[in-house]
């Protein structure tokens, strides 16, 4: 199923929770909303999920709009946050729950649609215990199996990993991507993790302030970012202000231009040349090498943290903080490290 929010917008009173978002989930996508606290990824999930109606804007699924539509009409999965099993059932009675209410697929039983649900989140036979017997991840794959119970059309996660402790998290995202492929059915789903959201999914959406500040495959989020919100916000960078010194060519590209920070000049591809004479540029931590690339700084080692592959070390120069990952940790007070022309992003 395709979904699509056209310029939607949500507010509670004064207060706007999400404002003209415009976004389209392709058939049998798994697509990711990521953002901070209150940026309004929840909001969207419930419009979706038909608990919320849109202030302004229109949701459609598929050509149909939901306008009026209640929850339980929508073909619409939801596992929460909280799991939300009920603890008077058994494992199997949570799965079947939904089948309640419609006939199970395929013309099965409800007992083998239900043990096909085990069998596919890796249950089998814990159909009779209770939920509280189960571990953290155990029960989330129960609220999983039985959101898929019904065979929804349209798949939503709310922050459905955030109570497991960080091995079980990366575990459980990876088999939870698997099963979505294996069904095929479109998944929207919500996390504040940025790095869950770019390693399960195959389009992410960044919210800010309920706004959507930008949206792409997590590959080019990461590397080519369209603002400096989701520079700093999917994973570590080093963001700096620079006024163009040199280098302007035809049609307003730089040849390889010369930009100045803070008294410092370093050399950039080739970009188009900002009408003020500024722009913005930001490096990745694993950018930097030690004694080498072409725009090389030297700076006071403030901290390091080693994190097994690579070391993380906090740097201080010209009054700011840098974060540049290292394989060898620098053992002295000051380092000098350097990136390459190519290494810089510069945000549009």
């Amino acid at each position: 199923m395709r979904v699509t929010l056209d310029a939607v917008s949500k507010r509670y009173g004064p207060t706007t929770a999400v404002s003209d978002l415009t976004a389209t989930v392709e058939d049998g996508e798994f697509f990711t909303l990521v953002g901070p606290s209150g940026c309004g990824k929840t909001t969207t999930l419930r419009l979706l999920a038909g608990f919320e109606a849109p202030t302004e804007g229109a949701i459609r699924f598929d050509a149909e709009s939901m306008a009026g539509v209640p929850p339980e009409d929508r073909g619409v999965g939801l596992v929460f946050q909280s799991y939300a099993l009920f603890p008077h059932m058994t494992v199997a009675e949570n799965v079947g729950y939904g089948l309640r209410f419609s006939d199970p697929p395929g013309g099965l039983s409800t007992d083998e649609r239900v043990a096909e649900l085990l069998e596919l989140v890796d249950l089998p036979g814990m159909g009779d215990r209770n939920p509280t017997e189960l571990s953290g991840g155990q029960q989330q794959r129960v609220a999983l199996a039985r959101a898929l119970a019904p065979d929804p059309d349209l798949l939503l996660l709310d922050e459905p990993m955030s109570a497991l402790d960080a091995r079980l998290r990366e575990r459980l995202r990876r088999d939870v991507r698997e099963i979505q492929q294996d069904l095929g059915v479109t998944t929207v789903y919500v996390t504040h993790d940025q790095a869950e959201a770019l390693a399960v999914s195959d389009r992410v959406a960044v919210l800010s302030d309920g706004r959507l500040e930008q949206v792409g495959r997590p590959r080019d989020l990461y590397r080519r970012p369209e603002s400096r919100f989701v520079a700093e916000f999917l994973g570590e960078n080093n963001v700096f202000d620079a006024e163009v010194v040199d280098g302007s060519g035809p049609g307003g590209e730089t040849e390889g231009s010369s930009v100045r920070v803070q008294g410092h000049d370093f050399r950039l591809s080739p970009v188009e040349m900002p009408s003020d004479g500024r722009l913005t540029f930001c490096v990745r931590p694993a950018a930097f090498r030690r004694d080498a690339g072409e725009n090389r700084i030297t700076a006071d080692v403030l901290d390091s943290e080693f994190l097994g592959e690579t070391t993380r070390v906090h740097l201080a120069w010209e009054g700011r903080r840098l974060v540049v990952a290292l394989d060898n940790p620098p053992e002295i007070d000051e380092v000098t490290v350097g990136f390459d022309p190519d290494d810089a992003w510069v945000l549009p």
